[in-house]
């Protein structure tokens, strides 16, 4: 009887321990499409559910500095995906402990574990409850370079001249190169200087879903009155509303309401809105009437300075070998450089001391995404698909006018973006003399310089290699 028993509460365990490790991988999979492959390697490696009690999950990590950098910087997100997978789930807690300790916590046997916890409340930790802003993100943390430049300058005169100076402000750009940062470090800003001023973040995804339920719940009325009542409204990821034609036409509406009282907006998208396929010609209309300006990938000075700001704030002492590497190795992408830098710092303390060139090449090689090699079709195809002509006609040597410019530009990326030779592109393209194609090129870099719509485009085809 004794041994039935026994056996029954084991299998329980080991049930118990299934459910746990089902439940623990689909959150590591939302959490790995939302984080840099160098942070979920660092944070989350050898993770894993330990237990649940009163609804409360315990996450078992491999020492404090992890447990810390968990609770601090991501705790909100994990709760939430493990909120959206299981309804039972009330908080979070996280506890030390080592993969093998893990039979330890289904026998119940803590003793061993004499590891604090920490545990923090449901509520939002991190963005203030009334506007929705994320108080880290202010001009002060904000590193400014030649390729934000403009963008924060433009974030400065609005700050001066509420709702007539570039109203609306249309800040776009790829993904980590510091939209949203900018766009709520002027929120943050606007709260500083004018007392009692109602500012309001959300992403067009939220606005979206608002727009949904109340619409359901027959409270329209209230959504209305809701959004129409703040004096400064900043929404973020306006692609999201592609094709989306109902919110759309409640977000003209609002746009107008708010414009004509002379409150700001400020909008951000991964790209300009003329390229959104399925927004409204109205909105793009709307969006014109202020100022839209791109935020390119930052030069490698301007990387530089992030790596150097960044470090100095998370009281991390880099050489000048190391940041330079690193500046140079870590191109395009803000978040990526965040990350790397938190997958450095981990090891130096796990290690005690600060590591040398050499191991630093050998963190960055392990945890850099390999980049993506380009080649001379990938380049033409995605031109022609932008410019839509067919990929044949970029290599023959037809003089027609809607393909001159395709070939010319392919000719510029290829020399520019992929470092191939001058006599080998003309080979490739139609057989041309290498003095074609330097001229080819220049005319691109030229136009650069003053030619905004050639930027846009030329931004759009970098974003489809």
């Amino acid at each position: 009887m004794v041994f039935w028993v026994y056996n029954t509460q084991m299998e329980a365990n080991q049930k118990t321990e299934i459910e746990f490790d089902s439940l623990w991988k689909k959150v590591l999979i939302e959490v790995e499409k939302n984080v840099s492959k160098a942070n979920f390697s660092t944070w989350f490696k050898d993770t894993y559910i330990a237990k649940e009690e009163n609804g409360t999950i315990f996450v078992a990590v491999q020492n404090a500095f992890v447990r810390d950098w968990l609770a601090n910087r991501y705790h909100k997100f994990i709760l939430k995906a493990l909120r959206d997978l299981s309804e039972t789930v009330r908080g979070l807690s996280y506890v030390i402990a080592k993969p093998q300790d893990k039979i330890k916590f289904q026998k119940k046997d803590l003793k061993s574990l004499k590891s604090p916890t920490i545990s923090l409340p449901l509520i939002e930790h991190y963005n203030d409850r009334e506007s929705n802003l994320n108080p880290r993100y202010t001009f002060d943390s904000f590193v400014i370079g030649p390729f934000n430049e403009l963008a924060h300058s433009a974030a400065q005169a609005v700050l001066k001249n509420l709702g007539s100076a570039y109203n609306p402000l249309f800040i776009h750009g790829n993904t980590g190169h510091g939209k949203t940062h900018l766009i709520q470090a002027v929120g943050n800003e606007f709260k500083n200087i004018i007392p009692g001023i109602k500012v309001y973040y959300l992403t067009s995804e939220r606005f979206y879903l608002d727009f949904i339920n109340a619409m359901q719940g027959n409270k329209i009325v209230a959504f209305k009155e809701r959004y129409r009542k703040y004096d400064v409204l900043i929404m973020d990821d306006i692609q999201f509303l592609a094709s989306k034609e109902k919110t759309q036409e409640e977000l003209f509406h609002l746009f107008n309401t708010l414009y004509d009282s002379g409150k700001q907006i400020i909008f951000s998208s991964d790209t300009h809105p003329n390229f959104i396929n399925g927004l409204e010609d109205r909105l793009k209309s709307r969006f014109s009437a202020g100022m839209i300006i791109d935020i390119p990938s930052p030069d490698l000075d301007s990387r530089l300075a992030i790596i150097s700001k960044k470090a100095e704030k998370l009281g991390f002492n880099l050489s000048t070998d190391i940041k330079n590497y690193l500046a140079a190795q870590l191109a395009g992408n803000i978040r990526e450089i965040e990350g790397m830098l938190n997958s450095l710092l981990c090891q130096n303390q796990m290690k005690g001391r600060e590591l040398s060139l050499l191991e630093v090449k050998n963190v960055v090689k392990i945890n850099l995404k390999p980049k993506k090699a380009t080649s001379i079709k990938d380049v033409v195809k995605a031109i022609s698909a932008f410019y839509n002509i067919e990929e044949s006609s970029v290599y023959e040597k037809s003089r027609r006018k809607e393909v001159v410019k395709p070939r010319q530009i392919a000719m510029y990326i290829l020399r520019e973006d992929c470092s191939v030779s001058f006599p080998l592109i003309g080979e490739k393209l139609g057989g041309r003399d290498h003095t074609t194609v330097i001229h080819s090129y220049e005319k691109i870099k030229n136009g650069l310089k003053t030619d905004m719509e050639l930027i846009q485009e030329l931004e759009q085809i970098r974003s489809m290699l």
